[in-house]
């Protein structure tokens, strides 16, 4: 028998009373069965906690924060985060940052919005707006706002604070086409959203628009629809079509515009030169400068540059900054700057002009100078032109408008005048009368040869005429009373026998009247004696013997 066991029979020695009837009693495994059982059930739940637990972790999609500079319809556990329409993910709070400038969201995404965060992710609220001409988000006025999410060209990253964006990016970073960077001088009627065009045609639309750092001008970037962005390259020129381009210079008026939506809300257009070379297409966030009009665009760039000054005696109202400075209608410079030169010599104020002259536009030979004794060798080549007559001259470009322009041409008559050269100052071109002030001098000259004019003696030398001319009025009517007195009867009694005259002819020529019987008698003989006149002749041509011998009788038969 095992240890710790007795037998009924030492029990009894002992004096126990153990009832027949009691089992033997076994060595404790039923109390460990037991055990076992009871621990199980609190080890599978925790099993199932921790399975649970680790689902829940690994389905669980990530939290990001993201700030804006205001929380103006958000809400937490109710604002959805959507992609494409799609919800996959809820605000869980909203809170303000330590320094109070900004509202931190925090959001919870799905477990499929975990491929849609990178570096490049960008969040926006989605609200009703309206610009470029586009409404936008017009489907939250009843639903309310939202966060939408682009998710960018970047990889996947485990980056989770974003800056939200409180502009909404007007083209999705996975659309086809390119960004371009524009440069102007003020933001005009452009605004996010403003159409692009090429030729008339819309492709693509302005992104954004900053001031420059520096307060000098804005920088715009447009994207441009693909297969539209092959058509920009390097030599390509962009020019603001916002509104109405209306404008009155020295060629008349000018009324442009690309299209109706470019009047309302603006617009830029894009085109490349046709003299340009072919070229390949820009790369992404390529430079441009952004012209005022198409004019200014595709005007040619000048890269030598000539500088000259024009001192004129008339007025230059009507001559502004930018017109056009011609030689027999080839435009070859503009306008720098107009102002008054003081003559210390006479002394006296005249205004000057200073032009700007592009040899380019004149012969390609001339683009490529030396460096040594430009200015005396430009005041040699100067001077030749002006002994030929090469003379400035201010002509009046449209009357309607009166602007003017400087038209250079070459005058034989005028005097030769002498070249300065001087390094420190533009060459100077002698000028000439021209437009109103030579129409003024020829009124001038006009009133002065009147002035020579005796008028006075010609005043008396009228006066004895108009008395003469009285004196010959007055026997003329005296001629007339004259006529009327005796002349006009004899002239009636005249008439008055000259008209029976004629009645009596009439009379005389009628029908019935014994001359018309006569005449018609006397008539019919001169006929009859012209026929036989007519028959004797057709005798002698047959017989012309006859006149010699006398008519033959003729035999019988």
């Amino acid at each position: 028998m095992r240890a710790g066991r007795t037998s009924v029979a030492e029990d009894q020695q002992r004096g126990r009373d153990i009832p027949e009837a009691l089992p033997e009693a076994t060595a404790g495994e039923r109390r460990w069965h037991w055990v076992l059982l009871i621990w199980v059930v609190p080890v599978a739940a925790v099993l199932i906690g921790a399975w649970l637990a680790a689902r829940g972790i690994l389905n669980q999609g990530p939290t990001v924060v993201v700030s804006f500079k205001t929380g103006t319809g958000l809400e937490a556990g109710k604002t959805r985060v959507k992609y494409k329409d799609v919800d996959i993910g809820t605000v869980r709070s909203i809170g303000l940052s330590q320094d109070r400038s900004t509202v931190l969201v925090e959001a919870e995404l799905t477990p499929q919005a975990k491929g849609l965060i990178g570096d490049d992710t960008r969040f926006w609220v989605v609200r009703p707006r309206i610009t470029g001409g586009h409404a936008f988000g017009l489907g939250t006025i009843l639903s309310g706002a939202y966060i939408a999410l682009d998710p960018g060209k970047s990889p996947p990253s485990s980056r989770r604070i974003f800056q939200g964006l409180e502009t909404p990016p007007v083209v999705p970073a996975d659309a086809p086409g390119r960004q371009f960077v524009l440069h102007a001088d003020s933001l005009g009627s452009l605004d996010i959203g403003s159409p692009v065009y090429f030729r008339r045609v819309r492709v693509g639309q302005t992104v954004s628009a900053e001031l420059d750092s520096d307060g000098n001008g804005v920088t715009f970037r447009i994207f441009v629809d693909a297969p539209y962005d092959r058509y920009v390259s390097g030599a390509t020129r962009f020019w603001n079509a916002s509104g109405v381009d209306f404008s009155a210079d020295s060629t008349g008026f000018h009324l442009e515009t690309e299209s109706l939506a470019s009047v309302v809300i603006g617009g830029v257009a894009f085109q490349t030169p046709p003299e340009a070379a072919p070229a390949a297409p820009a790369p992404p966030n390529t430079r441009f400068e952004l012209f005022d009009n198409r004019e200014a665009a595709f005007k040619q760039p000048a890269t030598v540059k000539d500088t000259y000054i024009l001192h004129f005696r008339q007025s230059l109202r009507g001559l502004n900054v930018g017109s056009p400075v011609d030689f027999r209608g080839v435009v070859i410079g503009e306008v720098a700057r107009i102002s008054l030169d003081y003559d210390r010599a006479r002394p006296d104020l005249r205004p000057v002009v200073e032009i700007n002259i592009y040899p380019e536009r004149i012969t390609s030979r001339l683009r490529r100078r030396g460096a040594a004794n430009e200015t005396s060798i430009r005041a040699q080549t100067l001077q030749r032109f002006i002994n030929r007559g090469l003379r400035a001259q201010l002509r009046t470009g449209n009357l309607v408008t009166g602007q003017l322009y400087i038209s250079l041409d070459f005058f034989p008559n005028t005097q030769p005048v002498r070249v300065v050269s001087r390094s420190e100052e533009p060459l100077e071109i002698p000028t000439v009368p021209g437009g109103l002030e030579e129409i003024q001098n020829s009124l001038t000259a006009l009133l002065q040869k009147l002035d020579k004019i005796p008028l006075d003696e010609m005043a008396g030398d009228l006066r004895d005429s108009a008395r003469n001319l009285q004196l010959a009025l007055s026997e003329i009517s005296r001629l007339v009373s004259r006529f009327d007195d005796q002349i006009a009867p004899e002239l009636v009694s005249t008439l008055q026998q000259a008209r029976g005259a004629i009645e009596q002819a009439q009379g005389a020529l009628s029908q019935d009247a014994p001359l018309q019987g006569d005449l018609h008698g006397t008539l019919r003989e001169v006929t009859r004696a012209a026929e036989s006149i007519r028959s004797l002749a057709d005798y002698l041509e047959r017989h012309p013997e006859s006149l010699l011998r006398g008519k033959r009788e003729e035999r019988a038969p």
